[in-house]
Parts: C-alpha cells; structure tokens; sequence
C-alpha cells in the first residue's frame, strides 16, 4: 500500500487547464483515468487526507503508485480522450458497464453486391445497417418473417446462396415468395438492393408513406378489375401493420429518442436504455456496473454516453437523448454528441408529458434488473473478498491474492504438449492477460518437467521485462512501451496455482527459486480429493467443501484446463489437416487453392509435370519446380482407415481442399477473447468440453 505523498506532484507542477489523468500501480499499470476542466484543482482534491477520502477513492490512490496528466485544448477534447484511454487500458477502478448478454441486432448488409437480411451480435461493421437491439433474437426473426413477404430481401448465408447459383434452383423460400431470388437472376442487383433500401426505410420508421402508397396501388388494382393482385397487396398491409403492432406507439410526435435510466445502491448501479425510433420503442438494452469509484448520477450517466455513442456516428445517435440527471460539465457532452451525429443533439431531463411517463418505465426497467441481478449474483463482491481472505487465511499469505496465475499442461499421449496460463484478478476471469505455451525444451509426456519449462519460461520473460524497467538500477520504473503500457509478462500475481498434486507444486516452486523468485505464493489442486497442495508440506491443506475459497480455486483450475485443452486440440487439428504444399517457400493461400482447384488433390499435383503445373494461373516455372522437388521429398501419407466401415481411403490427405489444407479456426464459445501466447500471437478461448482418457 503506497503512501500518496510519496508520489504527489510538487506545488505549481499541476497546470490549470483542462486535461485527462492516470493513476498507475507500481507496475505501470494505468488504473485509474479522469477528465478534468482544470488538472490542478482536480488533482489536488485526491491528496488531501486520506480520511477525507470516499473509501473507494482511498482504496485507488494508496493502490497507485505515480500519476500523470496530458493537457487539451478543451472539455470536449478531454471527453474524447478520457474514453480512448478507458478503451484502451481498461482501469481497474473506472466505472464499466458490463453486458450480461450481447444483445442481438437486426442489420443488412449493404456493404454487399446482394444484401443480406440477418441477426448479428458483437462489434458492428462498416456498410451495415443496424436495427435494435433486441431483447431476443426471436423477436427479430418474428419481424423479419413478416415484412419478408413485403420486402423479399435475401436472408441466406454465402454458402447457401452460392449453391443456389450452381445449381439455378433457388431456395424454400424463393419458390414460397419470401425472396426475390437473386441467386438464379429473378431481379437484378439494382433492384434487389432497391428492396432492401425500402426495407431499412420501414425499419427505420418511415411506415406511414409506404402503407399508404400500397394502399393506394391496392385501390388501383381493385378499380381495374386486377382483384387477385389487389388481394396480394392488401394481405401485405396487413402484415406490416402487423410488423409495426409488435413495437406499439410511445410517443405520439413520431420522436426519434434515447431514454437512459439508472437505479443504483452503494455498491451497483444498473442502466437501461429505451430506443425510440418514429416514436416506437425499436430496442432495449441494459448494463450494471460496480461503483468502484465516488460517482454521482451525472457521473454515471456521462459514462453510460460514452459506453452507449463512443463507437457509434450519424443517425445511431439519435436527436434527443433523456436521461434522469444531467453530466457535470452539459456542454461538453452535447457538444461531443453533436459531433458524433454530424447535428445537433438534445440532451436533457423529461419534465412533463408522453416523455416523463416513458422514463419512468425505463426507470420500473432498470429497478428490476438491478434485483434481478443481486439475486443472481448474490452478493457477489462480498463472495469474491470472502473466498480470497480464505485462501490467503489457508496458505498463511501476507495478504489477498488479487491476482491469481494458474498453469495447466494438456497433452495426447504425449503428442501436442501445451500448456495454458489463465488470470484472475480480484476474482474474476481477466482474459485479455490469458498466454499459452508450446513445450519445447523436450519431447513426450512428463507433466512435471513440463509444468517446470513453462513457470521458468513464464517468469524468466517477467525477470526480463522488470531489468528492462529499470526497477533494480535506481527503484523507478521505466516505460515499457512507447503508449507506456506493461509488455506481456511484466506484471506478477501474489499467487500462482498449478494444476496437480504435490510433484507439479515441486516443480513450480523449483522453478521460481532458480530465478531466485521468493514474494510468490505457490499451491496446486489435485482433482481427485480437490486437495491444496503447497511446497514442502508432507500433507495438504483441506478447505471445507463449501468454502467459497475452494470454489474460487476450483473455478480457476477449471478454467486453466478449458483453456489448455482447446488449444491443444487446435494444434492436433491443424498438424493432422496440413498439406505437403504448406512448405512449399513462397508459396501463398491463393496459389495454394489455385493449384488444388485445378488439379482436383495432392495426388493429382504430385503426378503432374512441370508444364503441368505452369498452365496454373500465377504459378511460373520456377515455382513449378520447387514444387515439384518440394512434393517429390514430401512422403505420401499413410492411407486413412473409415472406422465405421473398414474402407480404406486413399491418399485422404491429398484430396483435402485449398481451404482445409491451411486453414486452421479455433473453437470459440460465447465468452471468447482474444489473448496472446507466448510468442504474441492471437488466440481464442474456446469450448469448455473435456474429453476424459487418455486425452488430458
């Protein structure tokens, strides 16, 4: 715990304009980011007495260890900035809003030669139109079943809509007439992307004109005796106006409106967001947070803009934004709205009418899912700080362990060797710090070495960067990168966890004190009995089978496993996909398919001569003769066995596809982030299934 004395900037340093600050710990980890109108007064209020402070702030400014400032022109500048800085370094005490689904979108694809009508979730895409969100992705397809009838807009995935065309036979619904069939030249790309313009346009809440004209063509058509095409044409009024009663009238004026209410206690505040659209409520979202800071409504409210528009331009922000109370500094806010819009933006506190009554049902909303989420939880923050005072209580630590390091090896009969390395910090997964290894120092399966291999690879690399810093020349830390951002490794957990019994402690603890490593606790969980194994110990440590601790440490290990396995799976899979081609020098994806695609396989390639191969597109003489040597050294597979029906399948390597052959996707669940491995590349947490035998 620092003293913030020590580290408090010298009278007249501070400069009196506006700006945004960090609070960094002693590894340089930025921890903490603010905007100020001016630096001088703002700062100054977090060196008073400590016992003045809010507890949270307390707890923030004895966590850091130095703070620095960068000055702005203006307030909306320091606006832009601060949430930049929230992006990027994600501070551990600023206040973030946290999803607890990704919230489905209507969108269309405009970005594409034939758009396409689908439900996506995650980041948005240049050139798509986003409606929504919505609550639920049913809700979408019950709409987008009954405007299809009006708007026959594609709705098919590449592959589908790619067979179609090879085939000249459309899909169900082509022959059913919810789609216009483009796939087989039923309507032109003009007028498909027509349909699909008209289609954002009712979506967008320009219904009214286009009922009216159908209504009009429909008397029309009724007035020249064409009754079956007058029949068509009521039946589809009938099913926008059945489209637009699922989304009723809230506000009379057709208002395009975002309203923003926020229930909160001490320790969370829960928001929820109505999206008024022609004066129908067209989407709902929400988020909680914890209050790991002093804030007030304003406070909370200015963070739920930015978290809302930071990534959002033109008519995504809407033209009048309510909310229950307004930011400290209005102007600013508005102005930064108005810039995203490219307009201006109105925003203020309801006050009377149609307005005032919606946002107190967004308010009812935002109550009930703050319940809703304690009960879930279930006192979580108070769960989490009991289970990390019980594990340091257990392994007679110094203090909690607020970040916690856990390795786990996987393997296949010792083929494939890994390991994975998961974080967690104050509790919770932090999955942007998860690494993974390859075992090199060796070949087969000795769990023990390996875990050995990977906790001095591991802490080497931390050694490395901390010399780097220039911690152990003068006690003050340097910049390790240019943005000043720690590199990978460079901050240590107070507790590291392996998974297994007392030989993997052994090995880990062996491994730290080379590097002559000794403020690191070290345990392991052994699977069988769930036992907690520490170093030198003949007998391990019990906890109580309904400690919270234990479930933390448990959640842990299982989450190191998850991880280890899904890579190892990944590296099987791509060792047993690859093709001789793969070390051909020079030669890329797209000559790859190239080749395979005219030639059929491997096979076919392998007999093929020189000329051969050179009437390929792109491919030269001399690529088609270091192809050639290439596949002549490569030795042919071994033929694969069909398991079901004893058949052998010759050369069933060499008839894999351009597309098999190089590409390799890890499995990724809903929770997957993107991490780094031990040589910096990305990686994605996948699937959490565990194949028990002689896989581990």
């Amino acid at each position: 715990m620092a003293d913030p004395s020590s580290y408090r900037p010298k009278p007249g340093q501070i400069p009196d304009s506006p700006g945004v600050y960090k609070f960094r710990d002693e590894h340089r980890r930025v921890i903490y980011v603010g905007k100020a109108k001016s630096l001088r007064q703002r700062l100054a209020s977090y060196f008073q007495d400590l016992s003045g402070l809010h507890p949270r702030t307390r707890t923030m400014v004895t966590t850091a260890a130095s703070v620095e400032w960068t000055v702005v022109s203006t307030e909306v500048e320091a606006l832009q900035l601060e949430y930049s800085w929230i992006k990027e370094f994600d501070p551990r005490f600023n206040v973030k809003y946290r999803d607890d689904k990704s919230y489905p979108y209507l969108a269309v694809t405009m970005n594409e030669q034939f758009p396409r009508v689908q439900v996506m979730r995650g980041q948005k895409k240049k050139g798509v139109r986003y409606f929504g969100p919505y609550g639920h992705a049913w809700a979408i397809r019950d709409t987008v079943d009954l405007l299809l009838r009006v708007f026959p807009v594609r709705t098919c995935s590449a592959g589908v809509f790619k067979n179609a065309a090879r085939t000249g036979r459309p899909c169900l619904l082509g022959y059913i007439g919810k789609c216009s069939a483009p796939c087989v030249g039923r309507v032109s790309p003009e007028e498909h992307r027509e349909l699909a313009e008209e289609f954002c346009d009712f979506m967008a809440g320009r219904t009214g004109t286009y009922i009216r004209r159908l209504e009009s063509r429909m008397t029309d058509a009724a007035e020249e005796m064409e009754y079956e095409r007058a029949a068509r044409l009521r039946d589809d009024i009938e099913a926008l106006k059945k489209a637009m009663e699922k989304s009723a009238v809230v506000l009379a004026d057709a208002t395009d409106a975002d309203l923003i209410a926020l229930a909160e206690d001490e320790l969370e505040a829960a928001v929820q967001i109505f999206h008024v659209r022609g004066g129908r409520v067209r989407g709902q979202r929400g988020w909680v947070t914890d209050k790991v800071e002093a804030v007030t409504t304003g406070d909370l409210v200015e963070h739920a803009l930015q978290q809302l528009y930071g990534e959002e331009t033109g008519d995504s922000v809407p033209k009048e934004v309510l909310v229950p109370a307004l930011p400290e500094l209005v102007e600013p806010v508005q102005e930064w709205l108005a810039e995203r819009r490219g307009s201006n933006v109105s925003l203020r506190i309801p006050q009377r009418g149609d307005k005032k009554a919606l946002m107190e049902t967004v308010q009812r909303n935002a109550l009930q899912a703050l319940g809703l989420h304690k009960t879930k939880r279930a006192s979580d923050l108070t769960t989490r700080s009991r289970a990390l005072e019980e594990i340091a209580e257990a392994l007679d630590l110094d203090s909690a362990p607020l970040r916690i390091e856990c390795y786990d090896i996987s393997h296949l009969q010792g083929d494939d060797v890994v390991a994975s390395m998961v974080v967690f910090e104050d509790g919770l997964a932090r999955k942007s710090e998860y690494r993974r290894f390859q075992i090199k120092g060796f070949e087969g399966q000795d769990d023990v070495r390996s875990m050995h291999e990977v906790i001095t690879r591991r802490f080497r690399r931390y050694l490395a960067e901390k010399e780097k810093t220039g911690e152990w020349a003068d006690g003050e830390i340097g910049l390790t990168e240019e943005d000043g951002r720690p590199k990978r490794f460079a901050y240590p957990p107070q507790l590291v966890v392996v998974d297994g019994g007392q030989p993997q402690v052994a090995a880990a603890k062996r491994a730290l004190d080379e590097l002559g490593i000794d403020d690191i606790a070290v345990c392991g969980l052994a699977k069988r009995l769930e036992e907690v194994w520490v170093p030198g110990e003949d007998d391990p440590v019990v906890l109580p089978r309904t400690s919270e601790g234990l479930y933390l440490l448990q959640r842990v290990r299982d989450e190191a496993h998850r991880f280890a396995i899904t890579y190892q799976r990944a590296k099987r899979a791509r060792r047993f996909r690859a093709s001789p081609l793969d070390d051909v020098p020079g030669l890329g994806e797209t000559r790859k398919q190239a080749l395979i695609k005219h030639f059929g396989s491997v096979k076919k390639l392998r007999s093929a001569t020189i000329d051969q191969i050179c009437e390929v597109p792109g491919i030269g003489r001399k690529t088609a003769e270091t192809i050639t040597v290439a596949l002549a050294q490569a030795a042919p597979a071994a033929p694969a066995v069909n398991t079901a029906t004893g058949e052998i399948m010759e050369d069933a390597t060499d008839t894999t596809d351009a597309t098999d052959a190089t590409d390799v996707t890890d499995v990724t669940d809903a929770e997957s982030e993107t991490t780094a491995g031990s040589a910096g590349e990305p990686v994605s947490a996948g699937s959490s299934d565990e194949r028990r035998g002689q896989e581990r």
